[in-house]
């Protein structure tokens, strides 16, 4: 840290990172990342860290900011793997800066904060989203970006959108990111952002526990974590949605791409056969969702948040999926699969 004061606003950071990462509709899992500008250096969340952990764990890695910007103008790939840009004297533990530090630096602001709010991810995939967010955002400085893959095409994105004084950035199929010169402006801008954002979540009816005990009877597979995820298999709508494909890139990188739906009078292990392979989830309409039983806390996270965002996207929408190639860039990407080996422990 270059400062007293750079140290007070990262303990700050760290206290508001555990806040955003225990709130389940704000981010999940190992996604969202927060940051923090301190002279040439740049604090960020570790790839395959939980913001929740930001205050019981050592989560946070320098990276020097002049080289990476430096690699982003020029399109070098070397952007896309920001471990190379890691301080290591100041990084004892040998973490990997996140995955969108190019996010983070980009912006001038000297705190970013990156969340998968779930509001913003249900409009970030409607095909009308970015005039339902001008709709909903007037007076703010904000920008939106079309999906890009995260890292190095992601961060060319926000270059061409980036304008002086825009510190909300809505990112197609993605989420939300707010930046401002305090932790506390940071806090009070995120807070505003999403109350402008919110949308009602679709009521639904409770899960059938013992019919999901029953349907997973002789398979590998059990309830998941969260009461909540149930109901994207009790609401119609929101089952239409997830059947139909990947909205965004955590749910491909913890789930796999779309999800798998029940056929009438199957149970668990006949879904496995008929595949031929066994799913992260199987959702069983009218009953509720079956995770298999070695399905890591990251995938019972998405499954959640699956839930929440499908529950608040406007039924007559158009939606943008993620297409098979966009799919297969995430499934394939190097940095998603150093994540995934981290989150297989279970974060």
């Amino acid at each position: 840290m270059a400062s007293q004061a750079d140290a007070q606003e990262l303990a700050a950071l760290r206290a508001l990172s555990a806040s955003i990462g225990l709130n389940p509709h704000m981010t999940q899992a190992a996604g969202g990342n927060t940051s923090l500008k301190a002279g040439d250096t740049l604090w960020i969340k570790a790839s395959g860290t939980w913001l929740k952990d930001a205050l019981s764990d050592d989560i946070m890695v320098p990276v020097a900011m002049a080289p990476l910007l430096e690699a982003v103008e020029e399109g070098d790939p070397a952007a896309d793997k920001p471990q190379a840009f890691a301080i290591n004297e100041l990084n004892p533990r040998g973490l990997r800066p996140s995955i969108e530090t190019t996010v983070h630096a980009l912006m001038p602001q000297r705190v970013v904060l990156h969340v998968h709010c779930v509001d913003t991810i249900s409009l970030a995939v409607q095909a009308d989203g970015e005039a339902e967010v001008a709709r909903r955002l007037g007076g703010i400085e904000w920008a939106y970006v079309p999906y890009c893959r995260p890292g190095l095409p992601l961060a060319r994105g926000i270059s061409e959108k980036l304008r002086p004084n825009v510190d909300v950035l809505i990112l197609g199929n993605h989420g939300l990111v707010v930046a401002a010169d305090t932790v506390a402006e940071a806090q009070r801008l995120l807070h505003r952002v999403r109350s402008l954002l919110a949308r009602p979540a679709r009521a639904t009816a409770a899960p059938d526990i013992a019919a999901l005990t029953a349907l997973a009877a002789d398979s590998a597979y059990r309830l998941p974590a969260d009461l909540e995820a149930h109901a994207v298999a009790l609401d119609p709508q929101s089952r239409r949605m997830a059947e139909a494909g990947s909205l965004y890139p955590d749910h491909v990188i913890f789930l796999g791409q779309g999800s798998v739906v029940a056929k009438p009078g199957e149970n668990a292990a006949g879904v496995a056969t008929r595949l031929g392979a066994a799913p992260v989830a199987i959702l069983f309409p009218g009953a509720g969702v079956l995770v298999r039983g070695d399905a890591s806390a990251g995938a019972d996270a998405m499954q959640r948040c699956l839930a929440d965002v499908t529950a608040r996207v406007d039924v007559a929408a158009r939606l943008n999926y993620l297409t098979a190639a966009e799919n297969d860039e995430l499934v394939n990407w190097d940095a998603e699969q150093y994540r995934q080996k981290l989150n297989a422990t279970g974060g």
